[in-house]
């Protein structure tokens, strides 16, 4: 089964017509599961939610975000990596190792942490901050939106 590792913002994508959906779309068709740390699960809530306080969805859209969620879950579409004690560790270790003008944001860590500990060498995002930081895991970053 070939799986590949998406954090929030590509999830996010898929729920709203974002910038980029097209590629991120074409390249999802071409593997079987969306892998992604569950944070990430509330992070893809935390921004529809985002979208509601901000008034560019409804109420009804925003359910809809979420009962998605489940349904892609549910049914195998996307696999999400608990954050373990072990997890957290690894940040920990790569946070030692940064070089001191490093920007890496902790949900980013957990991103990168989680696709590295999971057997994953790339991981997909349009984050450049995200991007910047994964060879610091031993990761390959790939956006595949065109620019």
């Amino acid at each position: 089964m070939k799986s590949a590792y998406y954090d929030a913002n590509y999830l996010f994508k898929f729920q709203f017509n974002e910038n980029g959906l097209d590629d991120v779309r074409k390249h999802a068709s071409t593997v079987d599961v969306l892998v992604c740390s569950l944070h990430g699960r509330a992070k893809v809530v935390s921004a529809g939610h985002c979208k509601l306080r901000e008034g560019d969805i409804t109420k009804d859209e925003f359910a809809a975000l979420i009962q998605q969620l489940s349904i892609d879950t549910s049914g195998g579409a996307i696999r999400w990596i608990p954050v373990s004690g072990d997890l957290i560790a690894r940040t920990e270790s790569v946070y030692l190792e940064a070089p001191a003008e490093t920007f890496l944001r902790a949900a980013d860590a957990l991103h990168l942490a989680g696709a590295n500990e999971h057997g994953f060498n790339e991981i997909y995002s349009n984050d450049r901050h995200l991007l910047a930081a994964a060879p610091l895991f031993s990761l390959k970053g790939v956006n595949v939106i065109a620019k």
